[in-house]
């Protein structure tokens, strides 16, 4: 591997509380050293035959981790495959996304999670560490085989988007996983009460005509989780909050040391559910897009660290599948490559977080809630580092992602800031002058 020093740049590490003007240097696919400008300069002279990356105006931050992102291989390759998805990882300044365990056949045995590394390892792109189903089939009835799938690669288990509604099975799997000390991301609403659902119950759907999913959907089974978690000291994960209901319960469970984390979704942050008055099936996700005043808390959240991370929720679909009614249109945000920008505009320029907490939900969060060693600039950490340009203005250009889906409700929209270098293992992986052009 050929060493490298990244000169000039803004260096963020969340996990240290660093945020200062620095040189970084790797060697051998891992972090190095760190030099602190000092008057203006790098205390430590470039040496010779080094690749020399000029980060001047840029962050250098920790590669970005995703918590969850459906790939859909197998079974869906018409949605995406590893090798689009994982380039869209890229794109979006991703050096490690969790596969989500939505594929068909479900990945419930060790044979799948292993299926899922070596599709990554054949692409090529950017790291994926699986997730484990944690029923067989997604029924929510018997267990998946947990420790085999622990033994095949995963970091963690998920039924995806199926609650688990038996609140035994959820207890008994809570008390398996905690034996490994992985977590389960839970999907936490009540089923009954999403069924038919294509938004946020309230003002908006009454006057649309559309039938809501209310926020009490995700508040129940919020409740549950928190008193399962307590009650087997394993530890839960909420995906996709989404309501400040489910918000304050987390904050007042962690405050007592239950072991609960959550996720917020950058399109959570910033849509409320007035954009669904254009019937626009591009806007249907679940959970549903709510009012401000459940995001002025789920912003609260974050500031406050009751939300520890920030996932895509990468949910891809072919064109056609979403060019239905509204009621037939299935639930999905194709938002690998959106999510720094929507963040930024979302938390940053409106003043809500500084740049080290909203990398920190970014990326030691993430890295601590999967337990992986990477999300940091420490020395001998994994050499994955994103840079990303904060004031560079660009479109969204659907037809241009390099993911293999299209929806995306920010297509034709004007952003500020994104991902331009994403380095995985101490190597450029992806580079936006050297794959496309800002539009």
């Amino acid at each position: 591997m050929t060493d490298m020093w990244i000169t000039g740049g803004r260096v963020i590490d969340p996990s240290s509380g660093l945020d200062t003007p620095a040189d970084l240097q790797i060697s051998g696919g891992k972090i190095a050293a760190l030099y602190p400008y000092t008057e203006g300069r790098s205390s430590q002279p470039i040496p010779q035959g080094v690749e020399i990356l000029d980060a001047a105006g840029l962050i250098v931050s920790p590669g970005l981790i995703d918590l969850h992102v459906s790939l859909r291989e197998p079974g869906f390759e018409e949605d995406e495959v590893t090798a689009t998805g994982t380039a869209a990882a890229l794109a979006g300044g991703f050096c490690t996304i969790a596969a989500q365990t939505d594929t068909s056949p479900v990945v419930d045995n060790r044979s799948a999670a292993e299926f899922i590394r070596l599709q990554a390892d054949r692409a090529g792109n950017c790291r994926v560490v699986p997730l484990g189903a944690v029923t067989r089939q997604h029924e929510g009835r018997e267990l998946a085989e947990i420790g085999q799938l622990v033994a095949g690669g995963a970091v963690a288990f998920s039924d995806a988007k199926i609650p688990i509604s038996n609140s035994e099975v959820m207890r008994r799997a809570l008390e398996y996983t905690r034996m490994f000390d992985r977590p389960i991301l839970h999907f936490s609403m009540v089923p009954e009460l999403m069924e038919g659902g294509v938004m946020h119950e309230g003002f908006e759907s009454t006057r649309l005509g559309l039938r809501g999913i209310p926020a009490a959907a995700q508040d129940i089974m919020t409740g549950r989780d928190i008193a399962l978690a307590e009650l087997t000291e394993g530890r839960v994960h909420l995906m996709c909050v989404t309501t400040k209901g489910s918000v304050e319960q987390i904050r007042k469970a962690r405050s007592r040391g239950i072991r609960v984390t959550a996720d917020v979704t950058p399109h959570h942050l910033l849509l409320t559910d007035q954009v669904l008055s254009t019937f626009d099936t591009l806007c249907k996700c679940n959970p549903p897009f709510r009012t401000q005043d459940h995001i002025d808390a789920l912003i609260e959240g974050l500031r406050d660290g009751t939300i520890s991370a920030i996932s895509s929720d990468h949910q891809p679909h072919a064109f056609e599948k979403k060019q239905v009614e509204l009621d037939a249109a299935p639930f999905g945000i194709c938002s690998l490559e959106t999510t720094l920008t929507v963040c930024i505009r979302a938390l940053i320029e409106p003043g809500h977080l500084t740049w080290t907490q909203l990398l920190s939900a970014l990326t030691c969060g993430p890295a601590e809630i999967l337990g992986l060693p990477s999300g940091n600039l420490r020395p001998n950490s994994p050499a994955d580092i994103t840079l990303i340009d904060p004031e560079l203005e660009w479109t969204v250009d659907a037809r241009a992602f390099q993911s293999r889906s299209r929806n995306t409700p920010f297509d034709g929209q004007r952003f500020r800031g994104r991902a331009v270098t994403t380095i995985v293992d101490g190597r450029i992986r992806w580079s936006l002058n050297q794959n496309q052009a800002p539009v």
